[in-house]
């Protein structure tokens, strides 16, 4: 049965670090309430309608927020996991509340998300770390398991054949990634499970050929979407032959010089022309799990740096999620996963709850193709 999951953005109550690096009580509503329009018909800014402004340190919020996924056919959340070395841990309070509690019953797994903080994100074009990303090895990495280890015994954890499902948002970024899936499969295995299921985060295109079977993971998750996101100009996104060897081009010999840190002025591309380029056509010896993004603007955030889809409708996403759906169900039933981005990552204009302008229309397809899918099969 093909299963969405939903990542999850914890960012949604005031922590020490946000405090001090942006002002005390930041949290991502700070940067979604300062959107401004920068175009006509600009969809700027968004309001959030029937969860409002909420504040993740109260529990009701979970339960209502898995409440209204489930009844609209999402499977789980991926909740983002920051650990970056040495036992440095944020954002960790909603999960934590969500063990503690055993609340909401709704399924879940993690996302690594493993890749410094810096002020570009935000607009500010400091380019200066924040929070280094760090790797230092297998005791880190067992550290990192042992924190990890209670939720993946916990019932509701998303398992994979038995398997705790981990996603690594860029695995390439990992130097010594045998080390950390020996020592996340081992480690496993002691505590036992039959392993550890990694679903490997590729950031471009020509990634598109990395086996996770040869690196030891399990499955990938789709590239198109972060091919385009970091370029630092548009690219031709036409059919055409010309259109495809130009990306081809810039995905496989530019894309490090193309980084979005010193695009000067917004990136908009209609909606219509980009989704078919972010589910792909190729076929795989290994599980491809489609990452599905039903709008993006980063605005609120990046500025000047932000990359803009625009006039996205909930009838075009509906083409989008059916391709999507149509690209997994060739998988063994237990790894018919896709990927929703995302829930709540409302600064990135990229969230799934309903808003005043569309309510809960992007919702209602994914019900309505999660139902149609059951239907057919």
């Amino acid at each position: 049965m093909t299963k969405l999951i939903a990542y999850y953005l914890p960012q949604f109550y005031p922590i020490p670090e946000n405090d001090e690096w942006w002002g005390k009580g930041f949290t991502e509503w700070t940067n979604v309430t300062k959107a401004k329009s920068i175009f006509k018909g600009h969809n700027q800014p968004r309001f959030p309608a029937d969860l409002g402004y909420y504040d993740l340190r109260i529990p009701e919020v979970h339960v209502a927020q898995a409440e209204m996924a489930k009844s609209y056919g999402i499977y789980g959340f991926c909740y983002y996991s920051y650990w970056f070395g040495n036992g440095k841990v944020i954002l960790d309070r909603v999960v934590n509340e969500v063990f503690e509690s055993k609340s909401p019953d709704f399924p879940f797994c993690f996302c690594w998300a493993n890749e410094s903080w810096k002020g570009v994100w935000y607009g500010t074009g400091n380019q200066i770390a924040l929070i280094e990303q760090t790797y230092l090895g297998r005791k880190d990495y067992e550290d990192y398991f042992n924190y990890l280890l209670k939720f993946f015994q916990d019932d509701r954890y998303i398992k994979v054949k038995g398997k705790p499902l981990f996603h690594i948002y860029k695995v390439a970024d990992i130097p010594d990634l045998p080390e950390l899936v020996n020592t996340f499969n081992e480690l496993a295995i002691k505590n036992g499970f039959p392993g550890i299921y990694i679903v490997a985060g590729l950031r471009n295109t020509s990634e598109l050929t990395w086996n996770p079977f040869e690196h030891g993971c399990n499955a990938v998750t789709g590239p198109e979407f972060s091919s385009l996101r970091f370029l630092s100009s548009t690219i031709d996104l036409s059919d055409s032959l010309l259109g495809k060897i130009k990306r081809s081009i810039n995905y496989r010999f530019f894309r490090n010089k193309l980084n979005f840190e010193k695009r000067r002025s917004p990136i908009v591309i209609d909606y219509e022309k980009v989704i078919d380029k972010l589910v792909t056509d190729q076929s795989f010896d290994f599980p491809y799990f489609p990452i599905v993004i039903h709008d993006w603007d980063n605005s609120p955030r990046a500025t000047s740096r932000s990359l803009i889809f625009h006039n996205s409708t909930p009838e075009l996403f509906r083409n989008h999620l059916r391709k999507a759906i149509a690209k997994v169900l060739n998988l063994e039933e237990q790894e018919q996963f896709i990927f929703l981005k995302s829930w709540n990552e409302w600064g990135e204009s990229n969230a799934l709850e309903p808003d005043s302008k569309w309510g809960y229309a992007y919702l209602k397809v994914i019900l309505d193709e999660v139902s149609r899918t059951l239907r057919v099969l």
